[in-house]
């Protein structure tokens, strides 16, 4: 068994059911009321209340406008790498039609999904790389119309620089409204917008419950909780990069996990000497020590499979491997959200614009599900076609076996046909 070096705060934990009945409250209340209730919601909770939630083409250009172009270009970048593997990752997916019999046909279509609603988060930091994320592969995927609705800022509109990259990553209409009326007013079509049929991206626990709700309404992408990450690192591991990685994710917020599993006990001193350093000398270094004071911990594992095995147990958002023998690694891990390869692959990366999706499975979901990607947002319809000839050989051990389960009704469709089949 691994021997703790450093464990989490006790008593962590999230008021999961007040959230939940709010969040009830919220959407009921907008079904039954529409607009009017996003709005007083969106003037009460946001201090927003503008004449219309439909961002304009003037104000989406001015938005252009005021992003300085080095920015522009580097958004234009993480777009491109992005678009590139999402086109790569729709062609591997192909449409099938065999012919498993003589005159039966049967085949399955990947079909984009009609309309998407994208929620692309604001809070504590403009997470303008979200919408590459979301609005820009669902685009790569086929889907004819996507909604993106931003939360406000302060007030007024979001940062120019969120609104520019949601414009430029295809969005076909962008609404400024955030949390659960955002969610509602693309689920429930308010606000200028029509009814969405899936809705995906980030946001706070609020926003996570409003999708949970939701789902089944609409479809989506899965239910985030807070952003997490685990590296598991040997003694060939640089401590400087294993701790700034742990701290950078650790930033997004008071309550993300970040774990370090190594098989070197010197490793885990220095990066647990190396933090507090890290975490005066940044901006975000408030956010990140609570975070690592309350949720980070510090394992030392035997041995690479027993590294191994832990980190599978975790089924972690991020996992990076800071260690020897990567090849091992990727053939013996098989639960996390995305893999980070050697010391030069690092989160950040991936949130950012390397080209792999950051909407990723949380707390152990990881286990039976991956993150977004373009596939999620294309619906694998199936199809069959028969002639007189297919009817004939498929026709009887359908009908019998409609009789031995009691469907008359079944087993009478199959019959006529053969019976037609028969006589012609």
């Amino acid at each position: 068994m691994a021997e703790v070096i450093k464990a989490p705060a006790p008593g962590q934990g999230v008021a999961g059911e007040r959230i939940a009945r709010d969040v009830s409250e919220m959407l009921l209340r907008i079904e039954r009321r529409g607009e009017a209730a996003v709005r007083e919601y969106s003037r009460t909770l946001d201090d927003w209340d503008p004449p219309k939630f439909l961002v304009g083409a003037a104000e989406l250009g001015r938005a252009a406008d005021a992003v300085a172009d080095d920015l522009r270009a580097h958004i234009a970048f993480s777009q491109h790498q992005v678009r590139t593997f999402a086109a790569a990752q729709r062609q591997s997916l192909v449409d099938v039609e065999v012919e498993p019999l003589p005159g039966v046909t049967l085949g399955h279509r990947h079909l984009p999904v009609g309309a998407v609603g994208a929620y692309v988060p604001g809070g504590r930091y403009p997470m303008f790389a979200s919408s590459f994320m979301t609005v820009l592969v669902a685009k790569a995927a086929g889907v004819p119309q996507v909604v993106a609705c931003i939360p406000p800022h302060q007030g007024g509109l979001p940062p120019a620089v969120m609104l520019h990259a949601i414009a430029t990553s295809g969005a076909d209409a962008v609404m400024c409204v955030g949390g659960v009326q955002a969610l509602a007013a693309m689920a429930f079509g308010l606000c200028g917008a029509e009814p969405v049929d899936m809705l995906v991206g980030a946001g706070n626990a609020y926003v996570a419950e409003a999708k949970r709700q939701l789902f089944g309404r609409v479809g989506i992408d899965l239910i985030a909780g807070p952003t997490e990450v685990l590296v598991i690192a040997d003694d060939t591991a640089d401590p400087d990069l294993v701790a700034a990685d742990l701290l950078g994710q650790a930033e997004h917020g008071p309550t993300s996990p970040a774990v370090l599993v190594t098989t070197s006990r010197a490793l885990a001193a220095a990066v647990l000497e190396r933090i507090p350093e890290l975490v005066g000398r940044w901006s975000t270094g408030s956010v990140a020590g609570t975070a690592w004071q309350a949720h980070g911990e510090v394992l030392l594992a035997a041995d690479d499979e027993e590294a191994a095995a832990l980190a599978d147990a975790r089924a972690p958002e991020h996992l990076e491997v800071h260690a020897r023998e990567l090849d091992w690694w990727l053939g013996r891990l098989r639960s996390y959200g995305s893999l980070f390869l050697g010391d030069e692959a690092t989160v950040a990366f991936g949130d950012k614009g390397v080209g792999t999706n950051h909407v990723l499975p949380t707390g152990r979901a990881a286990r039976y599900t991956g993150g977004l990607w373009v596939g999620k947002f294309l619906r694998t319809v199936t199809y069959q076609r028969l002639t007189a000839e297919g009817t004939m050989r498929v026709a009887p051990a359908i009908a019998a076996i409609s009789h031995a389960e009691g469907f008359t009704g079944h087993a009478a469709t199959a019959e006529l046909r053969l019976a037609r089949a028969l006589g012609a």
